[in-house]
């Protein structure tokens, strides 16, 4: 894990070293972010025997310039996100799923040129269901659905190949602990 982000930023470094000034997220701007997971705090331990990777999307739109300085400024917007798992013990387990969707509010600020980078809050609901099958064979009668409140720090960045396209990075806790994927500017 620790080479794949050493990687993601050397070659972030490298794309961004001859770009050209630009801002990158202003006010207005309209960007959908698509992104798949890697690691997470769902679906940890064992007889876990197969699982679907942390799948999210998001839309945020710029609300205000120049908080700071001309460099920074406020994004809100939506996210949901999906995973899922199968737990087996020899023939009995669950099925489970999580969709996670809420807001998000991030505070932009642009380090160098062509890379957006990010700070924010999600504030969300987390809908967690189970189906059992199978036969437990013991006579249980146990429930593993939980739903309830989701909240997520996150830091994430953005480089632009052009005006419209870009590449996603995001660190946080939420679906996923880390998050890659591409960004479109509307």
């Amino acid at each position: 894990m620790k080479k794949v982000l050493f990687s993601c930023v050397i070659l972030i470094m490298f794309f961004s070293a001859g770009a050209s000034a630009q801002n990158t997220f202003n006010k207005g701007d309209k960007v959908i972010n698509a992104g798949i997971g890697i690691g997470s705090n769902y679906y940890t331990g064992s007889y876990y025997t197969s699982k679907i990777p942390p799948l999210s999307a998001s839309f945020e739109v710029g609300v205000k310039d120049n908080l700071f300085d001309e460099k920074s400024s406020i994004g809100v917007g939506g996210y949901a996100g999906f995973s899922g798992a199968r737990w087996e013990y020899y023939e009995w387990g669950y099925k489970y799923t999580n969709i996670v969707f809420g807001v998000r509010g991030a505070l932009h600020y642009q380090l160098v040129d062509k890379l957006d980078t990010y700070t924010g809050l999600l504030l969300g609901f987390n809908v967690v269901s189970a189906k059992e099958f199978g036969t437990a064979g013991s006579g249980i009668d146990y429930s593993a659905s939980t739903s309830g409140v989701a909240w997520s720090w996150y830091l994430g960045a953005r480089y632009y190949i052009n005006e419209k396209f870009g590449l996603l990075g995001e660190l946080g806790y939420g679906i996923s602990y880390l998050t890659l994927g591409v960004s479109i500017k509307l």
